[in-house]
């Protein structure tokens, strides 16, 4: 066959393949370029998951009538200078609605402040028609309907309407939190309306935001980041490690206002809550990188959605040591969510959400207490809290513990974070009083984290001992690898790990370090050399001793079961009150939990 150029249109469906995806793709480019165009109002509309139809519609600068068929033609923008590192826009490559149009039906219509009036273009599968005068207010309205209808091999690979119609909606947020200044709003048949009012700019208004998007609650348990490295900047927001996700949706990364899901920003999330955070545990987390555009490179995915860094190892560094210090830095908390678990299941089973009283039938067991009591009129009892009626409950019930009470507190000690010991109960959770609320701890997961942090803090401030092998063992691997773990032997050597070449292609280990005991050196060698090679850091071996560091604490440190007296518990009080990470132990389970004084008394009906 000889070679032949393609037709325009076979082009355009071609990059149309690599930038429309699905339809949230769609939605995507074009709140893009809505905000390129100064808009400070976007209004979303969908149908059909967005496959019939997409409205966006915004009140930015517009697009003149004579330019209208530059704007549907491809590598034309207005975005993008004669210097490609300098790109300050989140469009730049003049794709977007080219490859748009040649797979639907698009209609542009726009008009620019000072026009007489507006104008609209149409492109049908590819084929442009020509201008025509149209009403319109100032901006832009960009419809686009039935997607993919030139290209149906592609709607196979669409999921549900639900389904599509939920990823519309995560991309909305994900782009409305990096613009808080600016109103958006979602809507159609195939979804509840999605209204984000414009925020303040600043610090209290990007929160604001982000508590639009993530919920309230995000905002009751988020840490401030602000770190400075060389000429990048770091900002936004980490959840405290008691305030975490089963998997990582709830991340947003941003480069200079851009979303992006990039593998380096991940990792660094996962090491800077490796301490604090279990592996199958996520934080949530909105972080904003500000740098040079020419110390970024955003062209190198189709979708813009990977970016890569100039300097990856200051960028990593960067995040990693912010979270880090801002954990330490922020003290001892816990999550509101604890609480409000715990308000959860001591309110009635048959309380309504909106406080309408469905206790169960007067000859009906309350259920939860493990009590039967008389037959009491359900009006008696406040709705979701402990009625009069239902403290009869506890009138023949047992203390769990009978020393509860026993102890007087000081009253210095109730201004501390975690307040005075009461009382030990179950022999694992001290009870804790401060001046507004009620402290939970358990006491082996709290000390667990105090034994751990020790151990690091140990291994931190000296070479670890090492242990030499007999015969030397070689393992080959890669030049690359060789030559990327002996570059690197004086910092192994610290962790008590002794390697050095052996030839070409080859490492002798030496020495393994003896907190590991019998270990596998040749798969550690590779896995180092793996690490090395994609972060250029050694923490495949640091991850390793923290393990066995954290094996250790859980064996040292306070087992459940134990009695402890008076001044035993409020030491580790304070203890924990002094040791950055104690609110979750080396799982990531939340050490303590914290009931406020107001929140028992709406449990009783005091408030």
């Amino acid at each position: 066959m000889p070679i032949r150029p393609l037709s325009e249109t076979m082009v355009n469906q071609i990059a149309a393949g690599e930038v429309i995806e699905r339809p949230a793709s769609v939605v995507k480019e074009l709140v893009e370029n809505a905000l390129d165009a100064g808009a400070a109002r976007i209004d979303i509309a969908t149908a059909g998951g967005g496959l019939n139809l997409i409205r966006v519609t915004d009140d930015g600068s517009g697009i003149p009538e004579a330019e209208l068929p530059l704007a549907v033609a491809r590598h034309c923008t207005s975005k993008l200078t004669d210097d490609i590192n300098a790109i300050r826009a989140l469009g730049f490559r003049g794709e977007a609605l080219p490859s748009i149009g040649s797979v639907s039906r698009l209609t542009i219509r726009s008009r620019t402040l000072h026009a007489g009036n507006g104008a609209e273009i149409v492109v049908d599968g590819g084929r442009v028609a020509p201008v025509r005068p149209a009403a319109s207010n100032t901006g832009t309205l960009v419809e686009v309907r039935d997607l993919f209808f030139a290209t149906p091999a592609r709607l196979k690979f669409m999921k549900g309407e639900r389904a599509e119609a939920t990823a519309i909606a995560d991309t909305v947020k994900r782009i409305a939190i990096a613009f808080p200044q600016v109103r958006f709003s979602l809507s159609g048949p195939d979804r509840s309306t999605i209204d984000l009012p414009p925020s303040s700019e600043g610090i209290e208004g990007r929160l604001n935001r982000i508590s639009q998007v993530l919920g309230r609650e995000f905002a009751e348990n988020a840490l401030a980041v602000d770190a400075w490295r060389e000429s990048v900047r770091l900002e936004g927001y980490i959840s405290i490690p008691a305030y975490s996700r089963a998997n990582s949706l709830q991340q947003f990364a941003y480069v200079n206002g851009r979303p992006v899901r990039d593998k380096l920003i991940a990792g660094a999330l996962r090491a800077g809550f490796a301490d604090v955070l279990p592996r199958d545990r996520h934080p949530v987390t909105a972080l904003f990188l500000t740098l040079d555009p020419a110390l970024v490179d955003v062209n190198v995915h189709p979708a813009k959605s990977d970016v890569r860094f100039r300097d990856p190892g200051l960028v990593r560094g960067l995040i990693v040591g912010a979270i880090r210090e801002t954990l330490a830095r922020s003290g001892i908390r816990a999550a509101t969510s604890g609480a409000e678990g715990m308000m959860s299941a001591f309110r009635m089973e048959g309380a309504s959400p909106d406080g309408a009283s469905t206790w169960p039938r007067a000859d009906a067991s309350v259920r939860g207490f493990g009590w039967s009591g008389p037959s009491v009129h359900p009006s008696f009892g406040p709705p979701g809290g402990f009625g009069e009626a239902m403290q009869a409950a506890f009138e023949t019930a047992r203390s769990t513990d009978m020393r509860a009470g026993t102890v007087e507190p000081a009253a210095d000690l109730l201004d501390r974070d975690l307040g005075a010991a009461r009382a030990q109960v179950h022999e694992n959770y001290i009870v804790a009083q401060t001046r507004d609320s009620l402290v939970i701890v358990d006491q082996h997961a709290a000390h667990e984290r105090l034994v751990y942090e020790e151990l690091k803090k140990a291994l931190a401030n000296r070479d670890m001992p090492a242990q030499m092998l007999l015969v030397p063992e070689i393992v080959d691997l890669g030049e690359d690898d060789s030559e990327r773990i002996a570059r690197h032997a004086d910092t192994l050597r610290r962790f008590g790990l002794s390697v050095e070449r052996f030839g070409p292609g080859a490492i002798a280990v030496r020495e393994t370090p003896a907190m590991l005991g019998e270990v596998d050196a040749g798969k550690l060698i590779r896995d180092l050399a793996d690490e090395i090679g994609e972060n250029d850091t050694t923490e495949t071996l640091t991850r390793r001793l923290d393990a066995i560091a954290a094996t250790m604490a859980c064996h040292g440190s306070v087992r459940s079961g134990r009695k402890l007296r008076p001044e035993e518990m409020n030491a580790l009080l304070r203890q924990m009150e002094a040791t950055p990470g104690s609110g979750t132990c080396n799982h990531g389970r939340p050490t303590y939990i914290e009931l406020k004084l107001a929140d028992i008394e709406r449990l009783f009906g005091r408030r």
